[in-house]
């Protein structure tokens, strides 16, 4: 069973257009993944913005997905771009254009998780400086000898995924 025969798990057709009526419904289904995934996104970013790191987290699994039928959707435009132009030149159209104001919307969400995982790798930095340096020498032995062995800190374990 080749690709092409397997179970379609997108809103949309990944066979090229045949009718007027498919490459608008084509282009009509991705317009919609696309606005799902935008408002997705500008829920993240917001929460995100807010601190609220945990509920951001709680989005990815659907963003994935979105993201997933999004990037396969658009490839399928783009092989078929001259039958959608044909066929539905108004939607393609439309289509290249809500592509188009996508971009800055991703590049913001991108640029917000950048931040907060600066933000979050500081933080773990910091309070990593703060545990290792609990355990350097700050006074003398007995004898006015520095200890010979300074204890090490015990790990600080950190999980990236944001």
């Amino acid at each position: 069973m080749t690709a092409h025969n397997q179970i379609n798990d997108f809103p949309f057709s990944l066979e090229r257009p045949q009718s007027p009526a498919e490459a608008n419904a084509f282009c009509e289904a991705l317009g919609e993944t696309m606005e799902h995934l935008l408002d997705l996104i500008e829920s993240e970013t917001s929460l995100v913005r807010a601190g609220r790191l945990k509920e951001a987290g709680t989005l990815q699994p659907e963003k994935a997905k979105l993201i997933h039928a999004y990037t396969r959707g658009m490839l399928c435009a783009k092989q078929h771009a001259v039958a959608l132009g044909n066929l539905a030149p108004a939607a393609a159209q439309n289509l290249r254009r809500r592509h188009g104001e996508f971009q800055p919307v991703l590049r913001i969400n991108l640029a917000v998780l950048s931040a907060a995982r600066d933000v979050a790798t500081t933080i773990v930095s910091t309070v990593a400086k703060a545990v290792g340096g609990q355990t350097s020498t700050t006074t003398y032995g007995p004898k006015g000898q520095a200890p010979t062995v300074a204890k090490p800190a015990n790990g600080i374990a950190l999980n990236q995924h944001l």
